[in-house]
C-alpha cells in the first residue's frame, strides 16, 4: 500500500539530509525515494546519517528535473512551510494520509520536499495538486527536512494500518483512472496553444492566466476520459477558428 507513494526530494544541498530522510521513511516501511538533482549523491555522510537504512538510499531514483520524478504520479503533494500568493488547497499530513491511503487509494503519489534553505519554488508548486503543511509553533515554524518527511510517513504509516484493518481493496471500480502529471503537462501545452490561436490568452499575460488555469484544473484532479473529452474541444475550437480564417 505504502510503495505506491514516493517522496521527492528537490535539489538537496546537504547529503546528510538525504541519509536521515531515508532513515525516517524506513522507520515506517516505506522505501521509494526519488532525489531531483541533489548537490553531491551519492555520499559517505548520507551512509552514515541513514543509520542502517542504505537499502532505501541504495534503491533511490535520481534524476534530473521535477517533471521526471512526477511523469507517472496521478496526485502530486507539495510540502511548504510557507505561504504563496496564489493560493493552492491545503492539507495537514493527516489529512494527506487520509486522502491517500483512505479515500482515494491506488493512485501513484508523489509528495514532494524543496531545498533545505527556499522550499519548493512556484513553478514547481505549479506541478502539484495540494500544498502539504505541518501544524506547529507559529514563532519557531522551521521544520529540518528529515524532521517533516518523518511526520509525514509517521501519518502514512498510521494511515496504511488504518485501511488494511477496513478492509479497503485497491483495484479496478470501472472507472477511468486519473490522469497522471505528464498527461496533464501534455494537456496543458494544448490548452496555452489554443487559448493563443483563438486570441483569448496574449504572450503578455500568458504566466499569471496559465498558472490559475492550473489551479482550477489541479483542483479537479481530471481521469483520463476528462481529460480526453477537454482536449477534443480544444482541437475542435482550434479547428473552427483556422477554417474561419481561411
Amino acid at each position: 500500500m505504502l510503495s505506491t507513494i514516493k517522496i521527492v526530494l528537490v535539489e538537496t544541498t546537504h547529503p546528510g539530509n538525504i541519509g536521515a530522510v531515508a532513515r525516517a521513511m524506513k522507520n515506517m516501511k516505506m522505501h521509494n525515494l526519488w532525489l531531483v538533482a541533489p548537490k553531491i549523491f551519492p555520499s559517505a555522510d548520507a551512509t552514515s546519517r541513514a543509520s542502517g537504512a542504505d537499502d532505501v538510499l541504495a534503491g533511490a531514483t535520481v534524476c534530473a528535473t521535477l517533471q521526471e520524478a512526477i511523469a507517472d504520479c496521478q496526485v502530486v503533494i507539495g510540502a511548504s512551510a510557507r505561504g504563496r500568493t496564489i493560493s493552492w488547497p491545503e492539507m495537514t499530513p493527516r489529512e494527506c494520509a487520509e486522502k491517500v491511503l483512505i479515500n482515494e487509494p491506488g493512485n501513484k503519489v508523489a509528495i514532494v520536499f524543496g531545498r533545505e534553505n527556499s522550499g519548493l519554488k512556484n513553478h514547481e508548486l505549479d506541478l502539484c495538486h495540494f500544498l502539504l503543511r505541518i501544524p506547529c509553533n507559529s514563532e519557531y515554524s522551521s521544520l529540518n527536512i528529515a524532521a517533516a518527511v518523518q511526520v509525514v510517513c509517521y501519518e502514512l504509516f498510521v494511515a496504511s494500518g488504518l485501511a488494511a484493518q477496513e478492509q479497503i481493496v485497491v483495484g479496478d471500480k470501472g472507472e477511468d483512472p486519473l490522469a497522471t502529471a505528464t498527461q496533464m503537462e501534455s494537456f496543458y501545452t494544448h490548452l496555452a496553444e489554443a487559448l493563443t490561436d483563438i486570441g483569448f490568452m496574449h504572450p503578455a499575460k500568458s504566466k499569471s492566466i496559465m498558472r490559475r488555469l492550473r489551479r482550477i484544473y489541479n483542483r479537479v484532479q481530471m481521469d483520463t476520459k476528462e481529460l480526453d473529452i477537454l482536449r477534443g474541444i480544444l482541437r475542435m475550437s482550434q479547428g473552427h477558428k483556422r477554417n474561419n480564417d481561411v
